[in-house]
């Protein structure tokens, strides 16, 4: 159903039992999949790529320009995936030529004022919580969670399944597994709550702990513990992972606890 008070252009492809309320605008160059709902005053901008069953609030403005001088007027999109939820005010723009979209996967949860900067890339099950900003290019792995107020700097990389306390500043990469919080940010242990409830054995999170045991209370730096963890704990896929992304940092990761 679309309102009649809604403005939807022609060129918009919009699938079959999609929702548009009143006083919504959809431009052209827009795809919007079926079963989602666009509540009213909600403005969605060329080159949007939107999912089945996503659910848009009221405020929400989508596909903007980015805010970067660098912006030529390349042509990129903003691409939502399926079942992810969009709350009111949210605002997320377009790419630039580094990335070519901005793009946030499945079964995401974006609450009231989040911004999404271009470029960023965010996978599924996702949280970010009321008035967290994301500057360029930052990239969110799979069922991470950000708490109100964090703020995330350009091209930090947050790992999966990591947990960033509220009103945090993420200067560096945060690697998966963890729980971050603090200023400066730094390691606060393991999410182990989280990954029990994703299925995660008892085992599997204890030997997660012991790994971020040796990286960061353990030693001193973590060339060092990526070492002793090679040294200690046998090769396997959790393993492994860390150390890839903490080996694979370009901006280096969050430190240990002092």
């Amino acid at each position: 159903m679309i309102s009649s008070l809604a403005s939807v252009s022609n060129e918009a492809k919009i699938a079959e039992n999609v929702v548009i309320e009143s006083f919504s605008t959809i431009y052209e160059d827009v795809v919007i999949g079926k079963g989602t709902k666009i509540h009213p005053n909600v403005t969605i901008y060329p080159g949007t790529r939107i999912g089945e069953n996503c659910e848009i609030f009221p405020g929400a403005v989508i596909g903007v320009i980015p805010q970067d001088l660098k912006f030529d007027g390349e042509y990129t999109t903003v691409e939502i995936g399926n079942n992810t939820k969009i709350r009111e005010c949210v605002t997320i723009h377009r790419g630039t030529k580094d990335k070519l979209k901005t793009a946030i996967g499945d079964n995401c949860l974006l609450m009231t004022y989040v911004h999404v900067a271009h470029d960023c890339q965010i996978g599924n099950n996702v949280i970010l919580a009321s008035y967290t900003g994301l500057s360029g290019h930052v990239e969110i792995e799979d069922w991470a969670i950000l708490e109100g107020k964090v703020a995330a700097q350009q091209f930090v990389k947050i790992g999966k399944h990591a947990f960033i306390g509220g009103a945090s500043l993420i200067r560096k990469d945060v690697p998966p597994f963890i729980k971050a919080a603090r200023e400066p940010l730094t390691f606060a242990g393991v999410n182990s709550v989280g990954l029990r409830r994703r299925g995660y054995s008892d085992d599997q999170v204890r030997q997660i702990e012991d790994i971020y045991r040796i990286l960061y209370v353990q030693n001193s730096n973590i060339s060092k513990g990526i070492s002793a963890v090679r040294e200690s704990i046998s090769a396997c896929e959790n393993r492994e992972e860390i150390l890839a992304f903490i080996e694979s940092s370009d901006k280096g990761v969050i430190r240990g606890m002092i």
